[in-house]
């Protein structure tokens, strides 16, 4: 029979002989325009599909277009996208602030209403399926040659043992020489503590016990009311409160810590809140003690949470004045004090260690807080992990416990040079933290040196990685248009179709419960490559479907009816019409993440038994291996064909 062709192959060879006669006419140009058809054309392809995955971009409805900030799953299925003011200004001193609830399966999504500016706050997942939020923006940064009225911290002392002080925002302050700053936030004095003194007479007879009181402190960002040099100080002095009198003026008062021109840092807030994935909304708890900006929240062991680092209340870097959250109580209470830069990479580890890949993003000097580690929670002792190449280039580094938990493996993506360095790294590397002494041990390297990298672990245990850019937050047109697949057992890299939205900074990527990545935001500097054009905020969404669920999504594995709350024999018992189909089964926790940070997600290997149409997994018992929460439960073929998720409750 002779060939006849398809009205679509007709239409191909149409299209390229269409391209053959614009070539002639404008070859360059007309080039571009065939390379892009013929790629197009190609990555469409099931072939091409099922060897490297594809890429759709989600449809949003204008309204609900928001800056990504923040991404976190809820066991629920959806999608908690927080924005804050998302790095706009305007939108911050409008007070508008944005949370959107997106629902993957449904394409649907919904605005929550936003009770604080949670923009670059931090976030972990609760025993309860809770999300908790804590921290965010209380002010936007000065940069040098911006900052016109000199500004800096008061600390505000309150000797008054019978009444907690209230200074309203506006309330001024006033040096001897007159020199007025006014408050640019409330602030609340607590009472001063009242407590005994013993005294001893010549003979070393005790005198009757007297009264001690112990004046009490709060701090406040200041601003000098005139503008100009005349108002920086230097020198610690005693302010008095313009309008408080008599006894109220004696015992509450000012004392002046720098007050400069310089560059004025984002300020943090004290606000933590549970979001509620069932009714949908935040839900307020106590405060911090702390204010907080660019700090991480980590999980532990207990269900409690451990928020570490970010800038406080007057813009400078926390010095190691970490505090637990408990979800029970709902209350803050100290932690072991130590030093981090901002947005620390910190994965809890079998035993209940956490390890610092050295990962972190944003603020924090060079030679502080850098060197990757082991932090023993109960003795407060930190030790080294030696062996890291490129140690100069953690921040906005990428970082992984690797797949499955068990093996304790950490590796370390990328990253770049602190601050607006152009330096990046394409170095990755590797440490086993069961061994005695472990050392880092360089991966494969990176396509190119790269920073603001997505890492998610998939359910085969492979680590998907996607976009980031070489230069800072995308200089010079420097975004990476690639994807990859890491396996741990080889060691090695395997390309993925590349994506066709560029990320940078403020971009994040999670994995969904049907086995695709959705990925998020980003926040160039600049839209061209001579750094001319502003940037603008992407906001669009893309979802990547990985081969397999191209190549085998008609015989995936999938799991019936079974509990939703693990039992005390931590064994779960699923129906399934094709037991044959299933090799294995991972546990994994939702993701919440931001800035390249990602300290939640983990993949737990479980036990797989088949009986008759059943399947049985269980559940490790370790809680720093599988802490308490919500978590999805995937089984997949020996393709590595994942299923989609059922979501199980492990209690705390």
């Amino acid at each position: 029979m002779a060939y006849r062709p398809s009205k679509k192959t007709k239409k191909t060879v149409l299209g390229i002989g269409g391209i053959a006669i614009l070539a002639s006419l404008n070859a360059p140009a007309a080039l571009d325009f065939a390379s892009d058809r013929y790629h197009a054309y190609k990555i469409s392809q099931p072939g091409y599909k099922a060897r490297y995955g594809s890429w759709t971009q989600v449809d949003i409805p204008e309204q609900y277009r928001t800056n990504a900030i923040h991404a976190a799953l809820l066991h629920t299925g959806k999608v908690l996208i927080v924005a804050g003011s998302g790095n706009e200004q305007r939108k911050f001193d409008k007070g508008e602030f944005e949370t959107i609830l997106w629902d993957p399966k449904r394409n649907t999504f919904k605005k929550i209403k936003t009770p604080e500016d949670f923009f670059c706050a931090g976030h972990a997942q609760l025993p309860d399926g809770r999300l908790l939020v804590a921290g965010g923006t209380a002010r936007y940064e000065l940069l040098d040659g911006e900052v016109t009225r000199a500004g800096g911290g008061m600390r505000v002392k309150n000797e008054n043992p019978d009444k907690a002080v209230f200074l309203k925002k506006g309330t001024r302050f006033r040096s001897p020489a007159g020199v007025e700053y006014e408050t640019k936030f409330d602030v609340t004095v607590p009472k001063a503590k009242r407590g005994f003194k013993v005294t001893y007479n010549s003979r070393g007879e005790m005198q009757p016990w007297r009264t001690k009181v112990t004046a009490s402190e709060a701090r406040v960002f200041v601003e000098a009311v005139e503008e100009g040099p005349l108002s920086v100080t230097q020198r610690q002095a005693q302010y008095e409160i313009v309008g408080l009198k008599g006894k109220d003026a004696a015992n509450t008062y000012g004392l002046s810590e720098k007050i400069t021109l310089d560059k004025q840092d984002y300020q943090g807030i004290r606000a933590a809140y549970e979001f509620d994935p069932v009714a949908e909304k935040y839900v307020p708890v106590e405060p911090m003690d702390k204010a907080r900006w660019y700090p991480t929240l980590v999980g532990m062991a207990d269900g409690r949470v451990l928020a570490v680092s970010g800038l406080d209340d007057v813009g400078m870097i926390d010095p190691g004045d970490n505090e637990y959250y408990d979800p029970k109580t709902k209350k803050w209470s100290p932690a072991p004090k130590r030093y981090f830069p901002t947005y620390p990479a910190l994965f809890l580890t079998k035993g209940g260690k956490l390890f610092y890949p050295a990962a972190n993003a944003g603020y924090g000097p060079a030679d502080k807080g850098r060197v990757p580690g082991l932090w023993d929670l109960k003795t407060n002792t930190f030790t080294r992990v030696p062996g890291l190449k490129d140690a100069d280039q953690t921040e906005t580094a990428s970082s992984v416990l690797l797949p499955p938990a068990q093996d304790q493996k950490v590796m370390l993506l990328g990253g770049g040079g602190v601050g607006e360095s152009k330096k990046s790294t394409a170095r990755t590397a590797v440490v086993d933290l069961k061994k005695e002494n472990p050392v880092f041990e360089d991966g494969p390297d990176l396509p190119q040196g790269t920073r603001y990298l997505n890492s998610v672990i998939m359910p085969d245990d492979s680590v998907f990685t996607t976009n980031g850019s070489v230069d800072y937050r995308g200089r010079s047109a420097s975004n990476v248009f690639k994807a990859q697949f890491y396996d741990p057992k080889t060691n090695a890299f395997r390309e993925a179709a590349a994506p066709t939205v560029g990320r940078n900074y403020h971009s994040e990527a999670l994995l969904l419960p049907d086995g695709r990545v959705a990925t998020f935001g980003s926040d160039p500097l600049f839209d061209d490559q001579q750094n001319t054009k502003l940037g603008h905020f992407e906001q669009r969404m893309e979802v990547f479907t990985p081969p397999a669920l191209h190549k085998n999504a008609a015989i995936r594995p999938a799991l019936q009816d079974g509990p939703r709350d693990l039992p005390a024999d931590r064994r779960v018992t699923y129906r399934t019409d094709h037991p044959e189909r299933v090799a294995k089964a991972r546990l994994m926790r939702p993701s919440a993440v931001t800035h390249t940070t990602d300290v939640e997600q983990r993949s737990i290997e479980l036990t797989v038994t088949k009986r008759g149409r059943s399947v049985t997994v269980e559940v490790p018992k370790d809680r720093t291996l599988v802490p308490p929460g919500w978590y999805m439960l995937f089984v997949t073929d020996g393709k590595g064909t994942p299923s989609e998720a059922k979501w199980l409750h492990v209690p705390a």
